[in-house]
């Protein structure tokens, strides 16, 4: 019975890369990544991260990252379950920049603004599987995906590379880069996992310990927008997470009353490899520490996930999963007082994330 849904998404996929020009050859798949008792699963639909299984402080094993069973449900999945979002991650006000003088319009996929790249950013596309090692000391996956000039309104071709690797002790590093061709164009990744250290639909995970190496923060809009551009101290808000608190503790009172929950940008202090967040379920015993080389972190507590049908059988309720992504500001591209996320022809962008787990 399982076989039924897959065969209708191979047939799903297979039509998706005619009707895009892609390489009808290319085949979607799922590929495990194994390493002792740790273990990783990935899809090269949209780079995603389908499941992290580690073990818990008496030895228990678990799935720790809320995502589905299927690639049906993959292809399918509206709540950006683990994949790898772009060609520019997070929010475009009105889709529209200017870049060398040029207007350029994107398409509008988050009410009149743009989010991850448009309906069919990096996480709803094929992606060339280069190389693949499942097992031995370091196993690995290379992914590649060529993103074309005007796909979803972005100027120039764009490679894109994308190595998922396992280390000892418990560590998942990911390792993403992009070479601009022969346009200047925008690139800001990143990696939209769900994580739930106590097992996915555990339950909620407000009682989960959260230390953020943040500072600073940019305030938002009622679009969830950068409008004005400000930089400002957490010190004395309920975003204020330098020093280990629940998840919880201050939830219902953020976002100024417009939601129940975080979803924020914060300023990573310092520059290049550094921490960015600890986190711990005291029930498990779990602990996941991630390091970044990016300025920026969204944080996000599963604020809109509401009876959504997960693995295994289990149902995400609100709060049921958290989002740590590391990225360049939102918005950047419409505001010059931030970093900027223009990449010329020739450069490089690069961002890599280390995801170290403990019991």
């Amino acid at each position: 019975m399982a076989r039924a849904p897959v065969f209708v998404a191979l047939l799903c996929l297979a039509a998706i890369a005619l009707a895009s020009g892609a390489d009808a050859r290319k085949m979607v798949g799922v590929y495990v990544l194994k390493k002792g008792d740790f273990s990783v699963k990935i899809t090269n639909w949209g780079a995603t991260i389908m499941s992290i299984v580690v073990p818990d402080s008496k030895g228990n094993l678990a799935d720790v990252v809320l995502g589905m069973d299927t690639l049906a449900e993959v292809v399918n999945d509206t709540s950006y379950f683990g994949p790898l979002t772009g060609r520019v991650a997070q929010r475009i006000a009105r889709g529209r920049f200017v870049l060398d003088g040029k207007v350029y319009h994107t398409y509008l996929n988050d009410g009149k603004n743009a989010i991850h790249g448009g309906h069919r950013g990096f996480s709803k596309v094929i992606w060339t599987v280069k190389e693949y090692v499942a097992g031995g000391d370091s196993p690995y996956i290379t992914l590649y995906y060529r993103s074309f000039d005007g796909e979803q309104g972005f100027p120039g071709d764009l490679d894109v590379y994308a190595t998922y690797q396992l280390s000892s002790p418990y560590v998942l590093s990911v390792r993403t880069n992009a070479t601009a061709l022969n346009k200047a164009t925008p690139v800001n990744f990143l990696q939209h996992v769900y994580w739930n250290l106590g097992g996915h639909g555990s339950g909620d995970v407000l009682g989960h310990t959260l230390q953020l190496s943040a500072s600073r923060y940019t305030p938002l809009d009622k679009e969830l927008l950068p409008s004005s551009g400000r930089v400002e101290p957490v010190a004395g808000t309920n975003y204020d997470f330098r020093t280990p608190t629940p998840i919880g503790a201050r939830i219902r009172q953020v976002m100024g009353g417009q939601m129940v929950g975080y979803d924020l940008n914060y300023v990573v202090d310092g520059e290049g490899m550094r921490k960015v967040a600890t986190v711990r379920d005291g029930k498990s015993g779990r602990g996941l520490e991630l390091s970044a080389n990016q300025p920026a972190m969204q944080f996000y507590t599963g604020n809109w996930l509401n009876n959504t049908k997960g693995k295994d059988g289990k149902v995400y309720n609100q709060y049921g999963g958290f989002c740590l992504e590391t990225q360049a500001y939102p918005d950047a591209v419409n505001h010059p007082e931030f970093p900027s996320i223009i990449v010329r022809p020739g450069q490089v962008y690069k961002h890599d994330m280390v995801y170290k787990f403990s019991y």
